[in-house]
């Protein structure tokens, strides 16, 4: 395809979205330059190698490779092969503190549906709510609205998502998962809300209470067929190394360990960037005539300096703290790994203790032959949310980075056969590590929680007040996750090539 010198666009941060919209923007005859601190590409959902084994740096499930799907769309368009993956069946197995039989979260429907009356007697009506939310909203997402829209073509795209079923949706634009518990009696149920909890946290970064029904729907039931949640083969690497391909293949350029330090704006307008080339030591100005970012708000903001509009900078000011990770991976035997385990497990140890802190874990667990341990191991990988400023004014990091691992790996143990012989590889990372290798600001991640004043409508927009500068990834809708920043990001694509005409 032939390049429009014209149409220059530098991509901020080679996460998913930014490798997403680059590759797509240099497919559509765009010219490309992608910058990136780190050293390899994909930002959370990006790889690291030790001994043998491969680790999944956080990201470890996928959505949206099902035909139709955000994954299938985007790799249809840009004539690549999706990745090999096998379907996540249970999604999530979940154990309840003092619980030995998990709340096993199944994808055929009718199986999770008799699992889920099992576990939380008389809640019927509540999921069935949440289904039919999930349906409407869906069908809506399919039709590519602009959420939220700031001219008048995003507000044509969403104008003409609507249909009738959408404004079924409507009632609950304002409620909470809290509010329908509420509403169907269900407010006393501790141990559905605590499932709950457990399982927004995952994905909405807020609990019940929190989380935006409208968002909690679609969470709650995406890992049900024909949707579903999947484990790639090899590693979450390969999805950002086919999008490299397809950006390369189509004239685009990637820049690794050069870090942009500025965003340069003229009369209300983004023109350039300023680079640092981490390997030289070099600094110069690139112009452009689109800048995308795919970075938090908070970076965002940062990048902008002085320049950044006051009401979008007090408005970022005011976010609630966002949640950081602390992240135990291990290499283990195989026989570490007890008999039938599901390949992805959350666990609450002590309903006295908050949904963090090591406190509760979500664990992903490597299969045989998919590539990410030698023949006769396993990988392991642990994560628990955390308070960023735990790590940040520690006056002694690494005893507080040690204390959490030996917990980790003493809670571990009560389900994984862990012994000095069994553990071949012990590695953590914190809020501090995350910072270090994805720019992220104080290594936050998941996003902005999916609160009502947050989410969907009343989110960050992908058309910032500054024109020619573009948020993609966790910080705006929907929300986080290697489909969600992928959807940002072919938002942005439609937005950048409809102002080309």
């Amino acid at each position: 395809m032939k390049t429009d010198r014209n149409n220059k666009v530098i991509v901020i941060g080679a996460g998913i979205g930014g490798l997403t919209a680059a590759a797509l923007l240099a497919h559509r005859g765009y010219q490309v330059l992608v910058l990136d601190g780190a050293i390899v590409p994909g930002g959370c959902a990006s790889t690291f190698q030790r001994r043998g084994f491969t680790f999944d740096v956080g990201a470890t499930q996928v959505a949206g490779l099902e035909p139709c799907g955000i994954h299938h769309q985007i790799f249809s368009e840009l004539e690549i092969d999706l990745p090999e993956a096998t379907y996540c069946d249970p999604a999530c197995a979940v154990f309840l503190p003092g619980e030995t039989e998990p709340i096993n979260v199944w994808r055929d429907p009718q199986k999770w549906q008799a699992e889920r009356q099992r576990q939380f007697p008389g809640s019927e009506k509540f999921w069935q709510l949440l289904n039919n939310l999930f349906r409407y909203s869906w069908a809506f997402q399919s039709r590519n609205p602009v959420l939220p829209p700031r001219n008048f073509w995003d507000l044509w795209q969403l104008t003409k998502a609507v249909r009738p079923d959408t404004l079924l949706t409507l009632p609950y634009t304002f409620s909470t998962v809290g509010d329908a518990l509420r509403y169907f009696g269900l407010a006393e149920n501790f141990r559905l809300r605590t499932f709950l909890d457990l399982q927004l946290k995952l994905y909405s970064q807020v609990d019940a209470e929190e989380t935006a029904l409208l968002y909690a729907a679609t969470a709650l039931s995406v890992s049900q067929a024909p949707q579903g949640l999947y484990h790639l083969k090899g590693s979450m690497q390969v999805l950002s190394d086919r999008l490299v391909t397809a950006l390369e293949r189509d004239g685009g350029k990637l820049l690794m360990r050069h870090t942009v330090k500025q965003i340069y704006t003229e009369n209300g307008k983004a023109t350039a960037v300023q680079i640092y080339n981490q390997k030289t030591g070099e600094t110069w100005t690139e112009t452009a005539d689109q800048i995308i970012a795919n970075v938090t708000v908070q970076n965002l903001v940062q990048l902008l300096g002085e320049t950044a509009p006051k009401g979008y900078r007090y408005r970022v000011d005011k976010l609630p703290p966002a949640s950081g990770a602390f992240v135990i991976y291990l290499g283990v035997d195989e026989t570490a790994i007890p008999s039938d385990c599901p390949p992805h497990l959350q666990f609450f140890y002590d309903y006295e203790g908050p949904i963090g802190e090591n406190n509760s874990l979500f664990v992903s667990v490597s299969r045989p032959g998919d590539g990410r341990a030698p023949e006769g191991k396993a990988t392991i990988t642990a994560s628990s949310f955390t308070d960023t400023r735990i790590w940040w004014n520690s006056s002694d990091y690494e005893t507080l980075k040690s204390k959490y691992t030996q917990e980790a790996l003493s809670k571990l143990g009560q389900y994984f056969h862990l012994t000095p012989e069994t553990i071949l590889h012990t590695e953590a990372a914190t809020p501090r590590t995350f910072a270090r290798f994805t720019g992220r600001d104080r290594g936050v991640v998941g996003g902005i929680g999916q609160r009502i004043p947050t989410f969907g409508p009343f989110g960050f927009a992908n058309r910032t007040p500054i024109n020619h500068l573009w948020l993609v990834g966790d910080s705006t809708h929907p929300g986080e996750g290697t489909a969600g920043v992928s959807y940002s990001a072919l938002t942005v694509v439609r937005q950048i090539s409809q102002s080309r005409g």
